[in-house]
């Protein structure tokens, strides 16, 4: 069926191919998530220190 050579091949793909996958799923249930939450929650507290200096100016 197959030669040595395009069994090796196979198996590259294979490898290259569930390694993608891996890191697919590791990105979208940790990675996104995290940086989305990260950056809303710098930005929650950029808006609070923006309402903190407009009540100290007035």
């Amino acid at each position: 069926m197959f030669d040595f050579d395009q069994y090796l091949g196979f198996l590259a793909f294979l490898t290259i191919l569930t390694i993608g996958f891996w890191v697919m799923i590791f990105l979208l249930t940790f990675v996104i998530p995290y940086w989305i939450g990260g950056a809303l929650i710098e930005r929650l507290k950029e808006i609070k220190e923006e309402r903190k200096a407009k009540r100290a100016a007035h």
